[in-house]
């Protein structure tokens, strides 16, 4: 199947970026500054990312509310327009179909946001699910999305949006007032980067002038563009989990670590009752290297000769200086201080379970 590009593709390549396959596009793994600089300059200053290969589905009608509350585990109750949740969906058996954004524009119009690879899957399986008076529609191919992340992105937004009174200032909501380069976007203050951010949807045609403005806006601030590879070390290094990786059809959002976003006491989402009834044998937990190497996805974990798991991802996360990672474990070996071992190419290497997150936002940021 041939590769697609975003919108910014051209963009990326006169950046000097690194353009490899992922999920279907072809995007930068970093640009010439290095992986390094980029996961560093979100930490301390501010990056933008090319996220124009998420996808976007609209569920709207007299009966989208019901339809929502059914395919996630969070409570769509407790929201309000302008308000959005991270949440697990599940499939019948309790394991995670995807994780996703879902926006309220309204109790009649919910705006999710899915990852790429799992786009046509997700497609399916709501409208397979679908009840009553509501619609999907798929509008990816239309929408261009990128992230503006970094402490410095407050300032650079002020500087770039066309009103501030439409900046949204609290986490987890947003607005679908604001303008950047007298575009109109949907503007939400969120991230996956564990830092300060925003994210920004706009039409497919108009998210050029965008990313052109806000990269010129941030400038003498430190803003850079940034790549697939620091995308990916700054999510691990603040904990969040990664479809393919700490999320499967047959992982659970319990089994994920991802209580706080399962309401329970709910009898009305798919895949309640089975992930209930399957309970927790195993847990996502983070691991500490203590020993010389880097544990990579896969390896093999172990207590003495007993395999007690293995890891879903895992690197040297630059902010902290660190090798660490991910991993799913028996949940006899999931308790703080738990020493370990894990295989990294046929050579047993020493880890300790830690708590999560590896990297927390300073709130004084």
């Amino acid at each position: 199947m041939e590769e697609l590009t975003t919108p910014l593709y051209s963009r990326h390549v006169d950046l000097g970026g690194k353009i490899v396959p992922f999920a279907g596009y072809l995007l930068p793994v970093q640009y010439p500054s290095g992986l390094v600089k980029e996961h560093l300059a979100v930490r301390n200053q501010a990056g933008l990312f090319d996220v124009s290969h998420m996808g976007e589905i609209l569920i709207k009608g007299e009966d989208a509310f019901a339809n929502v509350q059914a395919l996630v585990t969070v409570d769509v109750a407790e929201m309000y327009d302008g308000s959005v949740k991270y949440t697990p969906m599940c499939n019948c058996e309790g394991g995670v179909v995807d994780d996703i954004l879902v926006y309220r524009i309204n109790e009649k119009c919910y705006y999710l946001v899915v990852n790429a690879s799992n786009r046509h899957k997700d497609v399916e399986w709501i409208k397979k699910n679908l009840k009553g008076d509501a619609a999907m529609e798929d509008i990816s191919d239309s929408v261009g999305q990128i992230a503006l992340q970094g402490p410095a992105s407050i300032e650079i937004m002020k500087r770039s949006i066309d009103d501030d009174k439409n900046r949204p200032k609290k986490y987890y909501t947003f607005t679908t007032e604001g303008k950047i380069a007298n575009h109109r976007c949907l503007i939400s203050r969120t991230g996956y980067t564990g830092e300060l951010g925003y994210e920004i949807y706009a039409a497919a045609e108009d998210i050029g002038e965008i990313w052109d403005l806000l990269l010129k806006n941030g400038e003498d601030l430190g803003l850079i563009p940034c790549g697939l590879g620091a995308r990916d070390t700054l999510r691990l290094e603040a904990a969040m989990p990664l479809y393919g990786h700490e999320l499967l059809d047959d992982i659970t959002p319990l089994e994920a670590s991802l209580d706080f976003f399962v309401k329970p006491d709910r009898s009305d989402f798919y895949g309640r009752d089975a992930m209930l009834k399957k309970g927790v044998s195993r847990k996502r937990v983070g691991l500490k290297v203590t020993g010389r190497g880097i544990i990579r996805e896969h390896c093999d974990v172990y207590s003495g000769d007993k395999l007690v798991g293995h890891v879903t991802s895992g690197t040297l996360c630059p902010f902290v200086n660190q090798a660490v990672g991910m991993a799913l474990l028996d949940i006899d070996y999931t308790a703080d201080g738990t020493e370990l071992e894990a295989d990294v190419r046929g050579r047993r290497v020493p880890v300790t379970v830690i708590p999560l997150p590896f990297y927390k936002r300073p709130t004084t940021k």
